[in-house]
């Protein structure tokens, strides 16, 4: 160093962390990239060790942090589940014991003696998550891997996760996917360059989070208590239900209804999505319909304009609901304008005549070859 001392800047990942996970419950970590979620996990998984602090884990871990972490590329698939199976404290009999389900679950069975240097990336991941699944823990850690894999594989994990959550066991989650936390979860932790916020019920702590992560907000939709955020290429001013073209806010079940959204755009935006997110007063996700999704691209021109969705029997059963506006870039990744319960309508009793639930699915009972419903 020429005789100089290194200079330094010193940075505390986490600081001041006071929390309690259940057991037998999913708890979710969400912040921005940086705040500190991975860096706990890794502390309660006991990879790393607080400089201050005490970690108390009571009961079998097993973390999902890097998936495939320990495998060798030279080896076959079926060695690597040995290899990988050990590191993460399976015992040869056990692994033998596991292992036909570790395959299938992968959806690997032909491959398996194949070295995983020639696996594509899906296939490798399939394999660690397969292995660190089906550790049989008490408490499984997870960060940033609920969409590995193609559709059927994601949909076998998430029956992976649920039934895990049925058997009581502890699943502690980090995800930027802030709707499968909501959905996911029963509780929340919310970081903040390595300090705690809140730690709470989902729907509360994610919308905290969302609110405080966005500062382009409308000040009147603040005023509303509604939320909005976005770049502002494109500004949706305003959301209309329509029934026979007239502006309405209370329709029947089974009405034959549009919902139309204006916008305002300061810029020519090629292939536009917009879309609409229908939710219960609880704040339960009821569906949300996208133009992307529906096949229809829009390419936006500077000014003002409209984008119609019509719903030819609205099957949504009596009740009040709250509609969430958004436009996007085609890739869905970059937020024009996103407002947060903009519209707010009411459903009468009409036609099918279920009572119970959200939506009707507009069926038919039959007995005795006679039609009823």
């Amino acid at each position: 160093m020429r005789g100089r001392r290194a200079k330094f800047d010193e940075f505390w990942a986490l600081q001041d962390i006071d929390l309690e996970i259940p057991e037998g419950k999913t708890f979710g970590l969400v912040g921005h990239n940086g705040s500190g979620k991975s860096t706990l996990l890794k502390c309660l998984a006991r990879i790393l060790v607080p400089d201050r602090g005490d970690i108390s884990v009571r009961g079998k871990v097993s973390a999902l942090l890097e998936l495939g972490a320990g495998f060798h590329p030279e080896l076959s698939g079926r060695d690597n589940v040995y290899l990988n199976g050990s590191i993460l404290g399976l015992t040869k009999a056990e692994i033998d014991r596991k292992f036909d389900d570790i395959v299938d679950f992968a959806g690997l069975s032909a491959f398996i003696d194949t070295p995983v240097k020639n696996y594509s990336s899906g296939m490798y991941v399939r394999l660690g998550f397969s292995v660190a699944i089906n550790v049989d823990p008490d408490i499984l850690m997870v960060d940033e891997v609920l969409a590995v894999g193609d559709e059927e594989f994601q949909r076998r994990s998430m029956e992976k996760f649920k039934e895990f959550k049925d058997d009581g066991r502890t699943i502690v989650v980090v995800s930027h996917a802030l709707g499968t936390m909501r959905d996911m979860c029963d509780e929340v932790a919310w970081l903040d360059h390595g300090r705690l916020q809140s730690v709470g019920k989902p729907g509360d702590v994610v919308d905290d989070y969302i609110e405080t992560s966005h500062t382009d907000r409308d000040e009147e939709a603040a005023k509303e208590g509604r939320l909005r955020h976005g770049s502002g290429e494109i500004r949706l001013e305003d959301v209309e239900l329509l029934v026979d073209g007239v502006p309405t806010t209370t329709v029947r079940t089974g009405d034959d209804v549009t919902f139309r959204l204006r916008y305002e755009a300061s810029s020519d935006v090629d292939d536009a999505v917009f879309g609409l997110a229908i939710a219960t007063l609880s704040g339960q996700n009821v569906t949300g319909p996208n133009t992307k999704d529906g096949g229809l691209r829009i390419d936006v021109r500077r000014g003002a304009g409209q984008v119609d969705l019509r719903v030819p029997r609205i099957m949504l059963l009596a009740g009040t609901y709250d509609v969430t506006v958004a436009s996007t870039d085609s890739t869905l990744t970059h937020t024009f304008d996103h407002q947060k319960n903009l519209f707010r309508f009411d459903v009468l009793a009409g036609q099918p005549t279920d009572r119970f639930g959200i939506v009707s699915l507009g069926g038919t009972w039959q007995s005795n070859g006679v039609q009823h419903g």
